[in-house]
């Protein structure tokens, strides 16, 4: 019998509250939060604009064409910016991984190199000196 508790499954000592409250407690959160909590988030923080259009909303009050377009264009400079520091991030992770993988191939092909170079330096050397004592060998006789 499996005794977990599944976390996304409310249960009854929980308080779910209507969705005009949530909107206004994130709202009112919205302003306190610190940059040390954001810094972990997947999506930057609204700007204060975002939040006065979405009071605005809550109380149904019209919004002027031109605070639309400042709102648009603060949050297209917001989201290309968080989305150009995640592509760089990544961009980065990747490069890396894909360098540490080349450099380890050369390496491996540069020490068999050496291996093979020295192989036969030391074959070379080995039969040279057996050579010359066998010539000092059959000279001395």
């Amino acid at each position: 019998m499996n005794t977990s508790i599944d976390a996304s499954i409310p249960v009854l000592t929980e308080i779910i509250l209507p969705v005009t409250e949530t909107v206004d407690q994130a709202l009112a959160e919205a302003g306190t939060v610190t940059a040390a909590t954001t810094s972990s988030s997947p999506l930057p923080n609204p700007p204060p604009a975002i939040i006065a259009q979405a009071d605005a909303e809550a109380t149904n009050v019209s919004v002027p064409e031109e605070h639309w377009q400042t709102l648009e264009q603060s949050l297209k400079e917001d989201v290309l910016k968080h989305v150009l520091a995640r592509v760089d991030f990544v961009l980065e992770h990747r490069v890396r991984d894909n360098l540490a993988d080349v450099l380890q191939t050369a390496v491996e092909g540069l020490a068999n190199e050496i291996r093979a170079g020295l192989k036969n330096s030391l074959e070379e050397l080995v039969t040279r000196a057996v050579t010359q004592e066998i010539n000092k060998v059959k000279n001395s006789k």
